[in-house]
């Protein structure tokens, strides 16, 4: 299964889509000249279309808006609650960290950002942060090292937070995260991730026993999105996270995981 999640990083990338196509068009252009045009064309259009803002923030908003957070939550009331569980994917490999002393946040720092005021504004709060290496590749530093670096950097106090180091996936988050020591899943808990990745962490972890209270951030999408708002970098992103989180919430369940 974790293979599998890492093959998905990649298929699930449109650009990459074009890529195999007009390969495919070079490959067939003296022998299939006909099929190598077609290709060529649908490449091209695929290309282009990627960037149209609209189209991916269509399909992207029903995943953002799948899991809203109570209406107690979202104004605070926190009382019943034992912590949060802050998924990680929001932290640069530690490259950066190694280099410039500091820990660099992705696209997602939100999920770093708000677990730091949610500690400061509500003291009784604990915080679970899980995230090991990630992908295929070791740089010998866990994702939950950086973590622990960049929350003292914040004035987070060390005992208020624990770190689970060894999940690569979801699912493995929220099974290694229950094994921690001093951890009771059946507690309230807050489960803290990007908006678009929410409906897949809240249905593993509730597969995995947690009693656990959707908190979402890094909101991508709004209400609507202009006709004529457009961008290739911004496109692609957004259509590798919806390709992804569809693909990979479809096989959590075909497997049980969700």
């Amino acid at each position: 299964m974790f293979i599998t999640s890492k093959l998905l990083s990649f298929v699930t990338q449109p650009l990459a889509w074009v890529a195999v196509l007009m390969l495919l068009s070079l490959v067939w252009m003296t022998r299939r000249p006909v099929a190598a045009r077609r290709t060529l064309l649908t490449a091209l259009v695929l290309g282009l279309l990627v960037g149209w803002l609209p189209l991916a923030d269509a399909l992207l908003r029903p995943l953002e808006n799948h899991d809203p957070a109570p209406v107690d939550v979202a104004a605070g009331q926190l009382n019943g609650y034992a912590g949060v569980v802050v998924l990680g994917g929001a932290l640069e490999r530690a490259t950066i960290w190694r280099a410039h002393g500091q820990v660099a946040l992705n696209g997602a720092a939100e999920r770093m950002t708000v677990p730091v005021a949610l500690l400061q504004q509500h003291p009784h709060l604990r915080a679970i942060f899980t995230g090991g290496e990630g992908l295929l590749w070791t740089d010998g530093m866990s994702e939950a090292e950086l973590a622990e670096s960049f929350f003292a950097s914040m004035g987070v106090a060390a005992g208020r937070v624990q770190y689970e180091d060894k999940s690569r996936t979801t699912y493995e988050n929220a099974v290694f995260s229950a094994a921690l020591p001093t951890l009771n899943k059946s507690q309230r808990w807050l489960l803290l991730t990007s908006a678009w990745h929410m409906p897949r962490s809240l249905a593993a972890f509730r597969a995995a026993g947690w009693n656990v209270t959707p908190y979402p951030v890094d909101y991508r999408t709004g209400d609507s999105t202009p006709w004529t708002e457009y961008s290739l970098a911004r496109g692609a992103l957004r259509w590798q996270m919806l390709l992804h989180e569809y693909s990979g919430w479809l096989a959590y369940t075909l497997a049980g995981r969700a």
